[in-house]
């Protein structure tokens, strides 16, 4: 009889404690130009993330000039008083560095990111870049060129063209966040190096700025390198700009913007809110995650699981623009795709998930699956030195203490069923929704019209 050989497992491997996470905190300072400066050190994160906000806010554009902000922001990368256009493009590739620069209702942000080894030399681009940008003729009128070409491939994007509308429906004509944050042919066509440069001499100062440093700095004198690059921009001391209140009209009503033989209908239905400083938003947050932040909401598992409707629908919030009195507000959205003959049908099955919410309230399970999928990922999140300086930079366009994500997830962890099911409902109230469709009008029409949410109105896509 033959002997059976025996195997010899090696025990399985357990895991680890886990090692309690918080949203790091960073160290605040300011240089002797008036430029507030957070640093936060992050261990092995030997590519260093900078951020820079300017206090040049979108509504302080000139009158006709909509998107000289944006032209600003990407001329900033066209040349100084020491490098040439292509000089500074070869010298941030000779740093391992990328800079990127864009413009948004709180002002302009100029992101860089650079290897720590090389952060003296990064630093010192950046510093050019704000102290002595050329502004060069040529250069200008190749980004406007560049920025009139984007034009109409936005206007040809679905989503694009329901933001844009959606933008013009909620907020009053005269206010800027009505119309389009990079600006329009007509406004866009006017800009010259003259308006830009006295856009950037009337609101780009260091007294009202602030620089966001996030890496690895172990053996970095950050004190010096700051003083020898950013701390040498001057420029008067000026106040921040007082920030208008945010005035929205959200009467329940559905505007088409008509798209000929589409065979999908983009939509977008949203309305405004409080923003981070209102106490609700923790719970705003996990419910509406619940409601539409991932596949397994109630929106997906209706809309495209049951119905085979669309191949995704999300609901989300968006900060537009905040106040340090905490008077700002978001944008509360739901946004995705539906195929033409089923407009109706999704809208109506939309509507009664909606209804449904109000009656029934989440289930503590659906408030379970948020809560770990906001908070107990969040370690993975911020793995990047990128990843925190942009969140902090956030903060500090919000007017929001430097602690507040971190918070922010204690709060999360915290919202019970109730009080989620309560921020949602009041978030997407069934009779207060302003919604864009845009695809086939003499499709889509009629069936919508029957749905009874709202007059309904025929716009042309151009």
């Amino acid at each position: 009889m033959t002997e059976l050989a025996t195997m010899e497992f090696h025990p399985q491997p357990q895991a680890g404690e886990a090692k309690p996470w918080a949203f790091p905190a960073p160290e605040r300072s300011t240089l002797g130009n008036g430029l507030t400066v957070l640093r936060c050190h992050r261990p092995g994160q030997q590519v260093v993330a900078v951020e820079v906000l300017l206090d040049a806010p979108l509504d302080a554009e000139p009158a006709g000039l909509d998107g000289v902000a944006t032209i600003m922001a990407r001329a900033f990368s066209e040349g100084t008083d020491k490098h040439s256009a292509e000089e500074f493009a070869a010298e941030l590739e000779r740093a391992g560095a990328t800079l990127d620069a864009h413009a948004d209702h709180p002002g302009v942000r100029l992101s860089l990111e650079v290897p720590a080894s090389r952060l003296a030399k990064g630093l010192g681009l950046i510093a050019d870049a704000l102290r002595a940008p050329a502004f060069a003729d040529s250069e200008v009128e190749r980004l406007v060129r560049n920025r009139l070409d984007e034009i109409p491939h936005e206007l040809a994007n679905p989503s694009r063209r329901a933001a844009k509308e959606l933008s013009k429906e909620l907020f009053p004509a005269d206010s800027r966040m009505s119309r389009p944050r990079q600006g329009t042919e007509e406004t866009v066509a006017g800009i010259d190096a003259k308006a830009v440069r006295a856009f950037y001499d009337r609101h780009v100062r260091p007294a009202t700025a602030t620089v966001v440093v996030v890496g690895d700095l172990t053996g970095i004198d950050l004190d010096a390198l700051l003083g020898d690059t950013l701390g040498a921009w001057t420029g008067s001391a000026a106040q921040p700009r007082p920030v208008p209140p945010v005035i929205a009209d959200d009467t329940g009503r559905v505007v088409i913007v008509d798209r000929p033989g589409a065979v999908q209908t983009q939509l977008l239905i949203g309305r405004t809110g409080p923003d981070r400083h209102d106490r609700v938003w923790p719970a705003q947050v996990l419910g509406t995650y619940c409601l539409g932040g991932t596949l397994t909401s109630r929106l997906d598992r209706v809309l495209r699981e049951e119905k085979g409707y669309t191949y995704g629908v999300r609901a989300f919030t968006q900060v537009l623009r905040s106040t340090p009195e905490g008077t700002g507000a978001a944008m509360l959205a739901i946004s995705g795709s539906v195929d033409t003959p089923n407009t109706g049908p999704a809208l109506q099955d939309l509507w009664t998930v909606l209804r449904t919410l109000a009656a029934e309230g989440l289930t503590d399970a659906e408030r379970d699956v948020g809560v770990q999928n906001l908070v107990g990922v969040a370690p993975l999140k911020y793995e990047t030195a990128a990843a925190v300086a942009s969140t902090l930079a956030d903060q500090v366009e919000q007017h929001l203490p430097d602690d507040y994500q971190a918070e922010l997830y204690r709060q999360l962890a915290a919202t019970g069923t109730v009080e989620a099911t309560a921020a949602v409902v009041n978030a997407f109230p069934v009779d207060r929704l302003v919604t864009v469709l845009v695809g086939d009008a003499a499709q889509i029409k009629a069936p919508v019209e029957a749905l009874g949410i709202g007059d309904v109105t025929v716009v042309s896509a151009e």
